[in-house]
């Protein structure tokens, strides 16, 4: 998502903690374990399982050939079946029916885009640019200028002294009470479901997304423009055969769709109960992945159309993975399946879990706000 300044922030995209969502040996950390366990760990070294799951980093041209089939073929089935549907003059809502599996697909779809900007969905590079390429195009999403803000994104996330590239909008507890009351009117507006989860999508993918963002290289506004360019040649070329207002009855449900579902899925990756954030004193990279990302436990079918992203807690620990091998990753390796999965109903109170604590080291709601104002 789209990186904002700690003050204005358009759309887009410790000390010791209670209770531990992994185990690690080593020695400096401290954390507090259920029943008064403690482990520690030295932040500057990796536990010997960051060694051993490199291997799945290997990527696989039938696996990756065979999701670009599975999930291509059927995505643009589905456009043209929502094309006759118009053309057969049936009720719009046969088409948003249709728009709806049609947007899951492309957020699938994004995910191959999220992979190559990793250059790990293919082992070629050149192969990755031009996938990457493509899927930007269809996500509205260039890949170049994405793959950079995503990079800091990865090197920052959990870092409460390197927040605004990349994130959601998050202040502290401390922030949020001591900010102006525009300000604080401004951020209750950004953290409304209806503007992260409706409004932001629109925002991000139709607005944002055609403008590069601040301090991009010449490469980086390059794939923006192009982007926008072929993106232009595929609505002129609609307008000139299907018809504009039928290119956007069709396109426009399914983007949007798409949008939502990167911005839930992206949004509950770092904002949860028991999410790990410090600053940059005490900011530990393995506990980003461990404690600061998700792992999102979703039934089989969603797991498959959000390309195994669920896995997260794994990806920002080896983000060359490519999401076939993630499964595989968790399953092989013990210690990755002590973090504790967060479910579809728990993921839901991440909605209301809107400001870092820092003296309790938890994310906590706006009511926190009101105690501390008082007290």
């Amino acid at each position: 998502m789209r990186g904002y300044s700690s003050d204005v922030r358009p759309l887009c995209c410790p000390l010791s903690i209670p209770v531990s969502r992994f185990c690690l040996e080593g020695k400096e950390r401290e954390l507090k374990m259920p029943e008064n366990k403690t482990v520690v760990r030295d932040k500057s070294s990796k536990p010997a399982w960051y060694q051993t799951i490199r291997k799945y980093e290997a990527p696989s041209i039938l696996k990756a050939v065979w999701q670009l089939v599975d999930t291509f073929i059927p995505y643009m089935g589905l456009l043209v079946m929502m094309h006759r549907s118009i053309q057969a003059g049936l009720p719009y809502w046969v088409t948003l029916v249709l728009a709806v599996p049609a947007g899951l697909l492309l957020g699938r779809i994004f995910i191959f885009f999220h992979d190559c900007v990793h250059s790990s969905f293919f082992a070629s590079r050149r192969a990755n640019v031009i996938l990457g390429t493509i899927c930007g195009i269809l996500t509205f999403t260039a890949y170049g200028d994405w793959r950079r803000v995503h990079g800091v994104h990865h090197a920052t996330a959990g870092n409460l002294d390197r927040r605004g590239t990349g994130d959601v909008w998050l202040l502290t507890l401390d922030e949020y009470v001591a900010a102006s009351k525009l300000k604080r009117l401004r951020y209750r507006l950004f953290r409304h479901p209806l503007v992260l989860f409706l409004l932001g999508p629109i925002y991000v993918f139709l607005i944002a997304h055609r403008f590069p963002h601040k301090g991009t290289g010449r490469s980086e506004r390059f794939s923006v423009y192009f982007t926008n360019l072929a993106i232009l040649v595929i609505l002129l070329s609609a307008s000139s055969t299907i018809g504009l207002l039928t290119y956007v009855q069709i396109q426009l449900p399914v983007l949007l769709l798409c949008g939502a579902m990167a911005v839930w899925v992206f949004y509950v990756q770092h904002q949860f109960e028991g999410v790990y954030w410090a600053r940059q004193s005490d900011w530990d990279p393995i506990r980003v992945g461990m404690e600061g990302s998700s792992y999102y436990k979703l039934p089989k079918v969603l797991q498959w159309l959000t390309g195994n992203i669920g896995f997260h807690h794994i990806h920002h620990i080896r983000p060359r993975i490519p999401n076939y091998n993630l499964q595989q990753c968790c399953d092989e390796t013990p210690d990755l399946q002590i973090v504790h999965p967060l479910t579809i109903r728990k993921s839901l109170r991440s909605v209301f879990l809107r400001l870092w604590d820092e003296k309790q080291k938890e994310i906590v709601g706006f009511d926190s706000a009101g105690r501390a104002a008082r007290g």
